[in-house]
C-alpha cells in the first residue's frame, strides 16, 4: 500500500452511507483532530456572528426639519399641541437612518418601546424643539412613540433612546436654518423665493447641500416644507448627502408666515 495511504484503506465506491459513517467515526477516534482545530471550529460561527451583531447597520442619517406655517396652510390644516402654539421656527421632523442607495430600515426593535421615563429630563426641549401639529391635539407623546419606533429603533448599534433624542436636539442646536434664511433675505413672509436662493443661503452657511421637501397650499401652490441635512453615523456631524429623495420641488417656492 502507498506511504500515502498506509493505515487509511480506501472505500470502495459501492460502500453504502451507513459503512462510510461507521468509517468517518473510527478514523476520527483513532486520530482525534488537534485541539486547536477544534477551537477553530468552535470559535468560526461566534467570530462569524460577532461583526454582524456590532456593525452599523445603516449609512447616515436624515435629519429633517420641518416649518410649521407649511404644515398648516394646507387643506388638512393642522393642531396646536396642548402646550400651545409652537415658536415660528423650524421644528424637528425627525432622525432618521438611511443606506446610500435611497432605501431605509424602520421598525427594527418591537421590544424597544418609546419610554418618556428614559427622556424625562429632555421633554421640555422636546416640546419646544419637536411639537407635534398632526390632529387632534396631544403633548407629542405620540408623535416621539412613532419616530422612536420606527426610525430610532434602528440606530441602537450607535445611540440608546436617551441619546437618539438628545443627539437630534443638539442638531437642531448646532444649524439654525431659519436665521440662516433670514441672514440672506429670505424671510417668512408668505413671499415667493427662488429654490435655488433657499439651497444656496443653507449650504453657503453649513458648506453642505441641503435638500428642501416642499408641499402644497390650498391653491395648490408649492411652499418650503422640510429641511433635509445628511449626519454621520454617530449623529454628531454633518456630512454631503451619499444620496437625496427623489421627489423635487419647482423654481420658485413660497414661504408662508406661521
Amino acid at each position: 500500500m502507498p506511504p500515502c495511504c498506509s493505515g487509511s484503506p480506501l472505500l470502495k465506491p459501492d460502500t453504502s452511507i451507513k459503512e462510510k459513517e461507521g468509517y468517518f467515526t473510527a478514523m476520527t477516534r483513532r486520530n482525534p483532530p488537534p485541539v486547536s482545530l477544534l477551537l477553530l471550529l468552535v470559535l468560526l460561527p461566534l467570530l462569524a456572528v460577532a461583526p454582524t451583531s456590532l456593525a452599523q447597520d445603516f449609512d447616515f442619517f436624515y435629519f429633517v426639519l420641518q416649518w410649521p406655517g407649511s404644515y398648516c396652510d394646507t387643506a388638512k390644516s393642522c393642531c396646536y399641541p396642548t402646550s400651545g402654539k409652537p415658536a415660528a421656527d423650524f421644528g424637528i421632523h425627525g432622525l432618521w437612518p438611511n443606506y446610500n442607495d435611497g432605501s431605509y430600515p424602520s421598525n427594527c426593535d418591537p421590544n424597544s418601546p418609546y419610554d418618556a421615563s428614559k427622556v424625562r429630563d429632555l421633554l421640555s426641549s422636546m416640546r419646544q424643539k419637536w411639537p407635534t401639529l398632526a390632529c387632534p391635539s396631544s403633548d407629542g407623546t405620540q408623535f416621539w412613540t412613532h419616530e422612536w419606533e420606527k426610525h430610532g429603533t434602528c440606530s441602537e448599534s450607535v445611540l440608546d433612546q436617551h441619546d437618539y433624542f438628545q443627539a437630534a436636539l443638539g442638531l437642531k442646536k448646532q444649524v439654525d436654518v431659519l436665521q440662516i434664511l433670514q441672514d440672506a433675505g429670505i424671510q417668512p413672509d408668505g413671499g415667493n423665493y427662488s429654490l435655488k436662493s433657499i439651497v444656496s443661503a443653507i449650504s453657503d452657511a453649513i458648506g453642505y447641500t441641503p435638500w428642501i421637501e416642499c408641499n402644497k397650499d390650498e391653491a395648490g401652490n408649492s411652499q418650503l416644507y422640510q429641511v433635509y441635512l445628511c449626519v454621520d453615523t454617530s449623529a454628531a456631524k454633518l456630512i454631503q448627502c451619499p444620496v437625496l429623495p427623489r421627489k423635487r420641488c419647482g423654481s420658485e417656492i413660497e414661504f408662508p408666515s406661521f
